[in-house]
């Protein structure tokens, strides 16, 4: 491990040298960037360099004139903060050196020694332990890449047993340490529940389960889950026609999110998502480029399936909804290639769900183009494919309507299989929709 004033100075230096990049990218030379942040260009030859170190304030001037989308502010933010733990940490090694020395040359008083080693054991001391905190984060990893594929009906209980005995572990004994962690595992449980509530058209339930992830995210102060549930809200109340309010929560999320992650993302979706449906071009368009522009550098995931790893395949499909929505009819060239990439072959296997989805996708584009013949056909393969979930009939139902406002021949059955697919009937399970 490097020793600290090399650490300090290694870090320095890459956000130096991001500045750098960002400079040349934008064909700005090192003294209109000084005119803009009141340094001479000295100075910031030295800040480029990682040998002087400004405040926040230069970083984020040096942002705006960069049009740098804040991530030469956020870099800063990040190695202030690393600086500050490597300095809080050679702190407390030298004031552990201090009361060892002091412990070696002063005769303390047995009473009150005693009671700080009892102390110091009664916070280490723990019913719980970091294996089971494992087990317990390894068990939600496996249920968030186990929900595309599983019937949220089954889903369920799984979720209900971790989240009972996550419960139960609240009143152990455990370190600070254990206790943050299970504050955050139970967060994450919590909201892969309210999404799967969400699915099954659940409300009460989802709000109930989301309001729990945000409680325990916020004492955990994990701004990720929290980013996550207001995302998942913008999605619930979307679905249920609450479009402005649905913009409101995907910007509180895009707040909260940390820059680039997957919750920033999937924000950012809903937000496109939102402004489609308000019938706002100029702001759909404006976050569909953006949602693409945080998606181009990624790279997929080891696991594309977990539900909160972002994989950049999802955006196709976003974007096919989206366009679809606004009334763009490039929607249906977006939804055929997603059809096309995960089902190069017509056997549906590895994406089933993806593949409904962007078959559903497909049929709104095929209606935005007045081609309703051949959208009754995709929303009928849709719809026989058992995947749609009753979070997303309201899609189904928008094509039903354009169809039968037509008098097409095939309203009718169109419309049979349609409240067919709704009609609650026991033993059928429903497989997650694509958010």
């Amino acid at each position: 491990m490097a020793r600290q004033p090399d650490a300090i100075a290694e870090s320095r230096r890459g956000l130096g040298d991001l500045l750098g990049r960002f400079l040349a990218a934008a064909r700005r030379t090192k003294g209109e960037l000084g005119r803009a942040t009141n340094y001479d260009r000295t100075s910031i030859s030295h800040i480029c360099a990682g040998r002087q170190f400004p405040d926040r304030g230069f970083w984020e001037a040096a942002d705006r004139f960069l049009a740098a989308e804040g991530r030469l502010a956020d870099r800063y933010a990040e190695v202030a903060e690393a600086e500050a733990l490597l300095k809080c940490a050679e702190g407390e090694r030298k004031l552990a050196e201090s009361l060892n020395a002091s412990g070696r040359h002063v005769e303390a008083d047995h009473d009150d020694e005693s009671a700080a080693i009892e102390l110091t054991r009664r916070v280490s001391a723990s019913d719980v332990g970091g294996e089971t905190l494992a087990q317990l984060e390894s068990s939600f990893d496996d249920l968030a890449t186990a929900y595309p594929v599983t019937p949220p009906a089954l889903l369920l209980p799984r979720l209900r047993r971790q989240l009972a005995y996550v419960t139960r572990l609240t009143d152990a004994r455990k370190t600070l340490a254990e206790h943050r962690r299970l504050l955050v595992v139970g967060g994450w449980l919590s909201l892969l529940s309210a999404t799967v509530h969400i699915d099954l058209d659940q409300q009460s339930a989802a709000v109930a389960r989301l309001k729990t992830a945000i409680s325990l995210a916020k004492s955990a102060e994990h701004d990720e889950i929290r980013a996550w549930c207001f995302e998942t809200e913008a999605w619930r109340v979307l679905t249920r026609g609450d479009y402005q309010r649905a913009v409101e929560l995907s910007k509180t999320a895009q707040g909260l999110a940390p820059a680039g992650s997957s919750a920033a993302i999937q924000a950012a979706s809903q937000e496109g998502r939102a402004w489609a449906r308000l019938g706002q071009p100029k702001e759909t368009y404006a976050a569909i480029n953006r949602v693409h522009g945080l998606v181009s550098p990624l790279a997929r995931p080891e696991h594309p399936e977990h539900h909160y790893h972002y994989d950049p395949d999802k955006s196709v499909a976003y974007t096919a909804t989206t366009l679809a929505w606004v009334g763009d009819k490039a929607a249906e060239g977006y939804a055929r290639e997603l059809i096309s990439r995960l089902n190069p072959g017509g056997e549906v296997e590895e994406w089933p769900r993806r593949v409904a989805s962007a078959t559903l996708d497909l049929a709104l584009a095929l209606v935005v183009g007045d081609r309703l013949d051949e959208a009754c056909h995709a929303t009928q393969q849709a719809m026989a494919s058992g995947r749609i979930v009753p979070s997303n009939h309201w899609r189904v139902a928008e094509v039903v309507s354009a169809v039968e406002a037509r008098r097409l021949q095939a309203a009718k059955d169109l419309r049979d299989a349609y409240e067919t697919m709704c009609r609650p009937a026991g033993g059928i399970a429903w497989v997650p929709r694509t958010r």
